[in-house]
């Protein structure tokens, strides 16, 4: 059963309480290249992307907050180190939440200054820890970027803006660790009520960074634990949004689209069914459908082991059958079962 915490409103998506999980990401482009970085945004969103994220490293990326947030309908989060001036400009020009760590902005009334505004905005700010980014103190204290270290960090940060009479929080405890990353957001789920924002960090390239991501977000979740979600790849952000939504329908929290199932072929298969699969899949990924589409190798797996598919095939000697939860309707040459297949899939 899913913890139930604190709700906080970015934009139009509620994070936290029985709010979904949403999927985020985060841009690649320059922030001051409003035109590239909005059109990134556009290209995300179609992919399924729920909330985005920016760098804002400078005052010219903060002042092309305020073009970028017109051309985009989906939340947009500034991500903002060391200069409070930056948080500043960015919820003038209409930022729906900020990344901060009000520790490393400075003096208290420059925290006090950033929590002030987005308590007078209802904009929301999240602290996002990991294990290089430690105070001195901690660190100290526990000798590496342990479980422990990094709930003491994020609770650390949380207090500052708690003290300035700011409570609209929500903590990430990011490691490239995948044990202690699962550890630490367990720990945090104990020890608060902040909506929590789950993801490994440096995670690495595509096929490394899914599956460590993977594990660590997938674990979480099934234990109820975890409000938001972003898988961060070494790649094109679209497939981090790919990524993410997979993970949540694999654990059963996001449904709706196409779910798509192959078999990993054996010495069975005499029909090449690895094309047939990848291709199948890209031509449903935007399909707006509920049902489930399944690619087998052979009639073992086909109507018999997929039987609960609203659609398949089944391969043969370089033929395949199509069929329909479990009933065969044709069988067709393989070079036509592609076209055969999406036809069946149009007509559901």
């Amino acid at each position: 059963m899913r913890k139930e915490t604190k709700t906080v409103q970015v934009g139009n998506i509620s994070i936290g309480g029985s709010s979904p999980v949403s999927v985020q990401s985060m841009t690649t482009t320059d922030t001051r290249d409003a035109k590239a970085t909005i059109a990134q945004i556009k290209e995300l969103e179609a992919a399924g992307c729920e909330i985005i994220r920016v760098a804002v490293p400078d005052m010219a990326a903060a002042e092309a907050v305020a073009d970028i947030k017109k051309g985009i309908s989906i939340p947009l989060v500034c991500d903002i180190h060391f200069d409070y001036k930056l948080a500043l400009k960015c919820m003038e020009n209409g930022t729906d939440k900020i990344r901060l760590n009000p520790g490393n902005i400075g003096a208290r009334e420059n925290v006090k200054a950033v929590a002030d505004m987005a308590n007078g905005l209802g904009i929301p700010i999240r602290i996002g820890v990991n294990g290089g980014s430690l105070q001195k103190d901690i660190l100290a204290k526990y000798k590496s970027a342990t479980p422990e270290a990094l709930v003491e960090s994020a609770l650390e940060h949380a207090s500052i803006l708690e003290d300035c009479g700011f409570s609209n929080i929500l903590l990430s405890l990011k490691a490239s660790d995948v044990p202690t990353m699962i550890e630490a957001y367990r720990l945090a789920s104990k020890a608060c009520n902040y909506p929590l924002h789950l993801g490994v960090t440096e995670a690495g390239t595509h096929e490394t960074g899914i599956i460590k991501s993977s594990i660590g977000i997938g674990t979480l979740l099934s234990e109820g634990i975890g409000d938001t979600i972003r898988v961060s790849l070494t790649e094109h952000p679209v497939h981090e949004v790919k990524a993410g939504i997979e993970i949540l329908r694999a654990i059963g929290l996001k449904t709706g689209g196409v779910t798509f199932v192959s078999c990993p072929t054996c010495g069975r298969c005499r029909i090449n069914l690895i094309d047939i699969a990848n291709e199948v899949k890209a031509r449903c990924e935007h399909i707006d459908k509920d049902i489930k589409v399944a690619v087998m190798g052979c009639a073992v797996n086909g109507p018999g082991e997929a039987r609960d598919a609203d659609i398949g095939i089944a391969g043969g000697d370089g033929e395949g059958l199509i069929f329909k939860k479990g009933e065969i309707l044709k069988k067709v040459p393989q070079n036509e079962i592609i076209e055969a297949l999406m036809q069946e899939i149009d007509k559901l």
